[in-house]
Parts: structure tokens; C-alpha cells; sequence
């Protein structure tokens, strides 16, 4: 693990320490994981660009995303231009923008800088520069070939990348509530606390299978797919999430990939396809975790029914352990 001292080193003039080494700012900036395209195409130039950041320049996570937004804007105006040179001078700086929008998070967090609002900020860019870049390419190819059916493509991709991205932060919500429901619920208090499965990793089943009364919200999705655990842990060793076509990859094949094949409009309806085939695999296993969540509930019910309740002043006895 790394024993950096972030406030000291934050308070150091540039160029001042020593120098940290690629594995510890890894270990101290990066998400446990991420998208393909980011772990693969963007981090190891985003690391390095954050090292030498914050070593040799005083420049700020909020300079960063300024220049960001500036090569997001400069990619919309070079699309909207039509041509093929100027939208693949597009797809470059629309690539350097996401290496600047990676490298300010990184850069926040190994200062202490980060906040709510800057993550907030943050998203709200994030979606401002997928739609403005939808409209400018888009755009760009209709007056450039007279097809108006790419303003439709434009408004398809501006719809998918905004459907994503409230998608996952409404699980994100979803999944802490189910848990804390069942943490809460009076059967839970009455038989033991409750020992939360945050994630369906193998050493997360194997803790529930030791475990007397379980509470498993993934019970159904493991039964229907049994190797999908063993797989999830073989992703995140390398830190890459599952959800291999999410918002960042469907923004890589619109804006890059595929101006770069110059096949524009069938990369984006096939990476469009793909990442309603991914959204809809994670609402059906979020479904199936309703199921076994509802199961859960009324198991608890049944328990605070039979089980008599704590005295007043004592505490509660502890026969099991709830696996949520």
C-alpha cells in the first residue's frame, strides 16, 4: 500500500519530493476499476501527465478541465466542418479532452482537492460535451452530404449516452437502499446484525456460504449464471469493469472509431446496439436482485413475527448472520 502523505505533498512547492512511482499513484488516483478504454488507451498517459502535474507545474484540477472543455469545443468545431479531415482532427482532440477530463479527477484526488461539486461539475461536462459533439459531427455530415437523417443519429446519440448515465447513477442508488432496507429491518436487529455483500466477487460467496443466515441478493443471478463470478474477478484484477460497451466506449466508437473507418453512422448504430444490450443485461440483474431482495424481506418478516422481542434495556441476541 502506499505511504504517501497527500497534504504534504500537496503543500510542496513543484518539483519539491520525491518522485512517486507509476504503481503508487495507481494505487492512490485510479478507480478499483474502470472502463476498458480507460484502463488500456487513457490511464497510462493520464498517470504521467498527473505525475509530472503536480511535480513541475502549479497548474490546478479546475485549469484542467478549462482546457478540457476548450479541446471539447475545439473537436465540435473541427467536426462540424464535414470534412474528413477535419473530422478526424475532431476524433484527436475529442481524445485528448477525455485524457484531460481523466487526468483533472486523478490529479484532484492526489491533491485533495477533490469535492461534491467538482464531481458534479464534472458529470455535467461530461454530458454537455457528448451532446454538443453529437450535434457539431452530426451536423457536419449532413451539410457536408445532404443526408438529413444524421440529425436523427445525433439526437440517438445524445439520447443513449443520457440514458446511460441515469441508468447507472439510479442503481448506484438503488442497491445501497435495498441493503440498508435490510440491515434496518426489525428481523435483521432481532437475529444479528447484518454483514453486507457489497460485491459478487468469490470471496464474497464463499463468506455467505460460511455464514448461517444468509441474506444474498445476487442468490438468483449466480444460479442462472455461474461463471459469471469467476470472470468478474479475472476483470477486476486488471481493474476493468464488466459493462464492456458503457457511456465512455460509446463515446470512443461515435467520435472516434468511427470517423476513423470513416464509417460513421455503422459504428455508431452498432455501438449504439451494443450498449442497449449491456443497459439491458444490468435491469435484468438488477430485476433478479429485486426478486431476491423481496424474498429477503419477507423471510425477515417471518423472523420478527417468531422471534420475541429485546427487553427494553438489553440487548438483542445474536443467533446469525445476515448476508445482504
Amino acid at each position: 500500500m502506499p505511504t504517501i502523505d497527500l497534504q504534504t505533498r500537496s503543500d510542496e512547492p513543484p518539483g519539491s519530493g520525491r518522485e512517486i512511482s507509476t504503481a503508487e499513484l495507481r494505487a492512490l488516483v485510479c478507480k478499483r476499476h474502470d472502463a476498458w478504454w480507460t484502463v488500456l488507451l487513457v490511464d497510462p498517459l493520464a498517470l504521467r501527465l498527473v505525475r509530472w502535474t503536480d511535480r513541475h507545474t502549479e497548474v490546478t484540477p479546475d485549469q484542467v478541465t478549462a482546457a478540457a472543455l476548450a479541446l471539447g469545443l475545439g473537436a465540435a468545431g473541427c467536426f462540424v466542418q464535414g470534412a474528413p479531415g477535419w473530422v478526424l482532427a475532431g476524433s484527436l482532440l475529442y481524445h485528448l479532452s477525455f485524457v484531460l477530463d481523466c487526468v483533472d479527477g486523478k490529479l484532484a484526488r492526489l491533491q485533495e482537492r477533490d469535492t461534491l461539486f467538482g464531481g458534479w461539475v464534472d458529470f455535467a461536462l461530461d454530458r454537455a460535451r457528448v451532446a454538443y459533439c453529437a450535434v457539431a459531427l452530426m451536423t457536419g455530415q449532413w451539410l457536408h452530404q445532404g443526408d438529413p437523417w444524421y440529425l436523427v443519429l445525433a439526437v440517438g446519440v445524445i439520447f443513449l449516452d443520457m440514458f446511460r448515465s441515469l441508468n447507472v447513477l439510479k442503481i448506484d442508488q438503488i442497491r445501497p437502499a435495498m441493503r440498508e432496507q435490510i440491515t434496518n429491518h426489525p428481523g435483521s436487529r432481532l437475529a444479528g446484525p447484518p454483514v453486507v455483500l457489497a460485491q459478487l466477487t468469490h470471496q464474497d460467496v464463499a463468506r455467505a456460504a460460511d455464514c448461517g443466515g444468509t441474506v444474498d441478493l445476487h442468490r438468483g443471478f449466480r444460479h442462472r449464471f455461474p461463471w459469471y463470478t469467476g470472470f468478474r474477478d479475472r476483470m477486476i484484477k486488471r481493474r476493468i469493469r464488466l459493462h464492456l460497451v458503457s457511456g465512455i466506449e460509446f463515446q470512443m466508437a461515435v467520435f472516434i472509431v468511427g470517423p476513423l473507418l470513416g464509417q460513421i453512422v455503422g459504428v455508431t448504430l452498432a455501438a449504439g446496439a451494443a450498449l442497449v444490450a449491456f443497459e439491458a443485461a444490468v435491469i435484468y440483474k438488477l430485476v433478479l436482485s429485486f426478486r431476491d431482495f423481496d424474498q429477503a424481506m419477507t423471510r425477515l418478516s417471518a423472523t420478527a413475527r417468531a422471534l420475541p422481542a429485546p427487553p427494553a434495556y438489553g440487548r438483542p441476541p445474536h443467533d446469525t448472520t445476515s448476508i445482504v
